[in-house]
């Protein structure tokens, strides 16, 4: 069969990545255990997990660096070990531990790049595509964290590929350089490319993905959007309105609300409410029933790391789902290697 024909699946034109049931044993120790999940095409999906959770095993065997030891592995419609040259040649890939050559120019790693690809790029467009377009022709060992994490996402970018994969892409960058690679990230989605990247920095996460997998143990125990998975927690959130002036009436009416803790008045034109956080859009329409307008509001929400440790702290839940994707768990309480 050639190359072309191993894309069976009429889904390919639809899903980035498929893992149904993957796993990975080393000797006693399981890395990855029963993972099944699907990225679609277009999105941009976060993978997170604490250290050790099994990220960096998921991306090494959907680019055939390590064999799982059990499940199957699907990439663009390609399977990810029977067709890995096809996969690497569709694929752009930001690793964690990346090399460049010191005493190459940022043009020349893009030259190998390019060449690798066996594609037409022109270099200083990839480049300017990450933003270091004026240092094309300055050796890569003069260059700053930054720059450095910027070229090798331009070398990943050689061949337009149709899914970039990128492993703790924020790793080591100052908090404007952070900034720059999650526009970059949004940018290459907008060019058509499917993206997914791991990431232990929450704040780089919510602020562009469309959904993430948080993994714990070598096993995958929610999948959704940040929101979505917030809200499942269950815990109350904190709304603060401001109104024109804050009535018996209001009280009576926010206080009555199935969903609502706590109604504190904090002044006359100030009012604190805890409560689910599927009944804060209940809450906003009560006090305008009431006959008071909202002058402003702020919701206060679990922040991003307590939800982090509430998915990724042990309990005995199950969560795997009827399709068998996870669903959101209870909470508990300069080298000399260029890989392209």
């Amino acid at each position: 069969m050639s190359q072309l024909d191993t894309r069976a699946d009429p889904l390919a034109d639809e899903i980035a990545i498929e893992l149904v049931g993957l796993g990975k044993q080393y000797g006693d120790v399981t890395a990855l255990n029963d993972v099944t999940l699907t990225v679609r095409r277009g999105e941009i999906f976060g993978f997170l997990g604490p250290n050790g959770a099994g990220k960096s095993t998921t991306i090494d065997i959907l680019l055939d660096f390590v064999r799982p030891t059990g499940g199957t592995a699907t990439v663009l419609g390609y399977d990810a070990q029977d067709d890995s040259l096809a996969v690497r040649q569709a694929v752009g890939v930001l690793p964690d531990g990346y090399h460049l050559y010191d005493r190459l120019t940022a043009r020349q790693h893009l030259e190998f790049a390019i060449a690798s690809k066996g594609s037409d790029d022109d270099p200083v467009e990839l480049l300017e595509r990450v933003g270091i377009a004026d240092a094309a022709d300055r050796k890569a060992g003069g260059f700053s964290k930054g720059m450095k994490q910027r070229l090798v996402l331009a070398m990943a970018l050689a061949g337009s590929p149709e899914l970039l994969i990128l492993d703790e892409p924020s790793t080591g960058l100052d908090p404007n350089g952070a900034r720059e690679m999650r526009e970059i990230i949004r940018a290459e989605r907008d060019h058509g490319a499917t993206v997914f990247f791991s990431s232990h920095v929450l704040e780089q996460v919510e602020a562009v993905c469309d959904r993430v997998g948080i993994l714990r143990n070598g096993k995958l125990v929610a999948v959704d959007t940040i929101d979505a998975l917030r809200d499942a927690l269950g815990t109350d959130a904190r709304l603060v309105l401001t109104v024109q002036s804050v009535t018996d009436d209001v009280i009576d009416a926010v206080t009555a609300l199935p969903g609502v803790a706590d109604v504190h008045a904090d002044s006359e034109t100030r009012l604190t409410v805890t409560c689910a956080p599927e009944t804060k859009t209940a809450v906003m329409h009560a006090v305008e029933v009431a006959g008071e307008t909202i002058v402003d509001f702020d919701i206060e929400e679990t922040s991003l790391e307590e939800m982090f440790a509430a998915y990724t702290t042990e309990d005995d839940t199950d969560t795997s789902s009827k399709d068998g994707e996870a669903e959101p768990a209870t909470p508990s309480a300069g080298g000399e290697e260029v890989r392209a």
